[in-house]
Parts: C-alpha cells; sequence; structure tokens
C-alpha cells in the first residue's frame, strides 16, 4: 500500500491489525518511543484543524520522529498558485509521509497519486476522513468490546458529514450491523452512500427525524455537527443548526452501556452536563485517534516494534 485516501484502502485484516497496534501501543508506549527517530510527518492542512492536525504531530512525536509543515492554505505557495501534484512532489523530497487536509474533495488522492511518499487524507471536504474513522473504530472496540452486532445511531448532518459516510463504509463490513439514520429531511444521508453500503444487504437501515424515539435502541450514538462551512445559505444553516442538541433528558432514554461519541468540535449538540455521564465516550475518542495515527504511520513506513 502507498498512502491511504479512504477507510476502504484498508481491509478488514489491516484494520483488525492496526486495532491491535494501537491497543498495544497503550499498554507498552515506551516500546513505540524511538521507532521513527529520524523520521519525519508533513502536515498539509489546506482547511482549519485543530484534533486531527495535533493528534498527528502528538503521534509522529510520540514514536520518536518530527513533523514540518503548514495549518493554513495561505502560508503555502498553494496561495500563489501551486497545484496539488507539485506540492505533494516537492514536500515528498522533506519527509518520509504526508498527512494532508484539504476542502476539495479528491485533492488527497491526487497528492497520494503523484508523491513519492505514503499520502495519508486527513479529511478532504464533505468525502472522506479514513482516520477520523480509525478512531472511531478503536472507541467502539474498546468500549463495547465488538465490532459486530451492533445498532448505531447516526444523528445530525449526515449529508455532508464526512465522518458518517466513512463510518458506514467501515461498519458495513462487519456482521450484524444496523444503522439508525437520525436527521432533518435536508441532511438526510445522501442516495449514493445507500446505494454503495445498503443495496447489498451487507447491513440494514431505517430513517427518522426523532431522537428521542431512536434512543432506546441504539447502542452507539454518533452525534454530529451542523457544519456551517458546508453550507452555501446562511439562513439554512441557523434554521438547522440546533435541530438535534442532545442533553440530560434524551439520554435517560437511552441504555445504562449506551456509548455518545462526537467526531468534534462540538458547538451545541451535546449539552456540557452530558460530559459527566459515563456513556459519554467523545474525549476517549480524541486520545484513542492519536493511538490510531501512531498505528497508521508505522504500518504505512513499514515499521514494526
Amino acid at each position: 500500500m502507498n498512502g491511504v485516501n479512504d477507510i476502504l484502502d484498508l481491509s478488514v485484516e489491516e484494520l483488525d491489525e492496526l486495532l491491535a497496534t494501537a491497543e498495544d501501543i497503550t499498554v507498552n508506549p515506551q516500546k513505540y518511543a524511538n521507532l521513527l527517530r529520524g523520521k519525519k510527518l508533513a502536515t498539509l492542512f489546506f482547511e482549519p484543524s485543530t484534533r486531527t492536525r495535533l493528534s498527528f504531530e502528538a503521534a509522529m512525536y510520540e514514536l520518536g520522529g518530527n513533523v514540518l509543515g503548514f495549518s493554513e492554505a495561505q502560508s503555502s505557495s498553494a496561495s500563489k498558485g501551486e497545484s496539488v501534484a507539485d506540492t505533494a512532489r516537492t514536500v515528498s523530497c522533506y519527509a518520509d509521509i504526508i498527512a494532508m487536509r484539504h476542502p476539495k474533495e479528491g485533492a488527497p488522492k491526487v497528492a497520494d497519486m503523484n508523491a513519492s511518499v505514503p499520502v495519508i487524507n486527513a479529511g478532504d471536504g464533505g468525502h472522506n476522513h479514513p482516520t477520523q474513522t480509525l478512531a472511531d473504530l478503536l472507541t467502539i472496540k474498546r468500549e463495547k468490546g465488538r465490532l459486530n452486532n451492533l445498532t448505531i445511531g447516526l444523528c445530525g448532518d449526515l449529508k455532508f458529514g464526512r465522518t458518517v459516510h466513512s463510518l458506514i463504509a467501515a461498519m458495513s463490513r462487519y456482521e450484524n450491523i444496523h444503522f439508525v439514520l437520525i436527521s432533518p429531511e435536508e441532511l438526510r444521508l445522501p442516495e449514493y452512500v445507500k446505494d454503495d453500503y445498503f443495496t447489498n444487504g451487507a447491513c440494514t437501515y431505517e430513517e427518522t427525524r426523532s431522537l428521542e424515539n431512536a434512543m432506546g435502541k441504539l447502542d452507539i450514538l454518533y452525534m454530529t455537527r451542523v457544519q456551517r462551512e458546508r453550507f452555501f445559505n446562511e439562513e439554512d444553516y441557523v434554521r438547522l443548526k440546533d435541530t438535534y442538541i442532545l442533553d440530560e433528558e434524551k439520554m435517560a432514554l437511552g441504555k445504562e452501556d449506551l456509548v455518545v461519541m462526537h467526531p468534534l468540535p462540538r458547538v451545541n449538540e451535546i449539552s456540557v452536563k452530558v460530559d459527566k455521564d459515563p456513556r459519554a465516550c467523545y474525549f476517549k475518542q480524541v486520545l484513542n485517534g492519536k493511538y490510531m495515527r501512531m498505528a497508521l504511520i508505522l504500518k504505512l513506513l513499514g515499521v514494526k516494534a
């Protein structure tokens, strides 16, 4: 494998291998502390990010490597009109591996086709976010002990939410997965995603506008932010942004072993009072993302502990 653009670039066997490596990192961090001494990760973030960029940087530092890069397009040669392909070729001369976030769907794939080092897609528009999905898988595995026989509620922005699309792609390869799609009409899951993952019978789904009605049947609740940056019309954003707010009253409707997840950042779709509930796992998700990015970087560079 060269880089990872889509979660489907990784087989189920490779996912299991990455999950096992990440679990081992959590138990034996010192074993991994100097494996990438002398190696460099380039972070090319053409779109704002806090968690993903810092997570990649923390992952590389904790493996003993170094980081170079930029955090906004204005500070790169893209502001002068340089193509993604040329940027990838150039940065390949300086780094051993690249993590790229870009507002244009497909840009990291173009970079991977032109770079001479592995490129990891750190999010491209409303398309893919495979390393967030790796964090999600590790969170589900650690909290529920399995990746099959689950009912997963996806709530909020299912139209533009790249984390939702990637998670559906990943979970559709496991057994007995049922999705409950919770969204307003305007933010429903796109038909092409349904066609790709639901028509072959790999997993089942239902759609509802009511979070309250869905709560009692869920093993996982995956909340999402209504993303202002994906809207062309400010009025539509304002009208839809407060459609679903998870609070203590709604949490009372959920199972005792419910797992609440969110790719973050949140705005107000989860009340801060929910943070104290032991079922709230979104900050554990953040930490799990670092471990999975460490595992992926090691795999792509062919380094084993």
